[in-house]
């Protein structure tokens, strides 16, 4: 079977790449913008919060290995979807929470497993996370790659990122590559 690809808006970007890419099937992951706006837009642009887009990550994965259900569930785990335009302190439309769906199947399942989560009663508040179909997205600048792996030390990573790999590594353990796993 071929890869499936999604693109996924829960905050700032480099807290989701962190979580997604240390999951098994996961091929590969891109941070970058989602949305509607001009052509290329620039981080800078993004963060004034009037771009159109959004910071995301478009997530290749194996369904074979992984599926879309469980990316959901990460999805879900590592970010609060009850918050509308914001995580922690990340404040504005472009940390909105949004799943950008390929297929009228990754819609339909989105919309379903939003649906449970809310009826769950996990979360006191209305989840806001938007399903939209994807129209855009552009690779983000190469320093905001793999930011999570090369800049442990700083603070951003150690007090809004840590925690979210903490999570993930206890929620989702059977979940993890062999090289994130031990």
């Amino acid at each position: 079977m071929k890869s499936e690809t999604v693109v996924l808006a829960g905050g700032c970007f480099w807290c989701i790449e962190a979580v997604f890419k240390r999951l098994k099937g996961v091929e590969s992951v891109i941070s970058g913008y989602a949305g509607e706006g001009k052509d290329n837009p620039t981080y800078e642009e993004v963060s004034t919060g009037n771009s159109g887009y959004t910071e995301a990550l478009k997530i290749h994965f194996d369904p074979e290995i992984i599926s879309f259900q469980k990316i959901l569930d990460v999805f879900w785990a590592v970010h609060d979807p009850t918050t509308l335009n914001q995580q922690g302190s990340d404040i504005g439309p472009q940390y909105r929470s949004v799943i950008f769906y390929a297929n009228q199947e990754q819609k339909e399942a989105a919309e379903d497993s939003k649906k449970h989560l809310q009826e769950s009663g996990k979360y006191k508040g209305e989840i806001v996370t938007a399903i939209e179909p994807l129209k855009h997205f552009y690779e983000a600048e190469e320093n905001h790659r793999d930011f999570y792996d090369r800049n442990r030390d700083y603070g951003y990573c150690r007090l809004v990122i840590d925690p979210k790999i903490t999570k993930l590594y206890k929620d989702f353990k059977e979940d993890l590559k062999e090289e994130y796993s031990s």
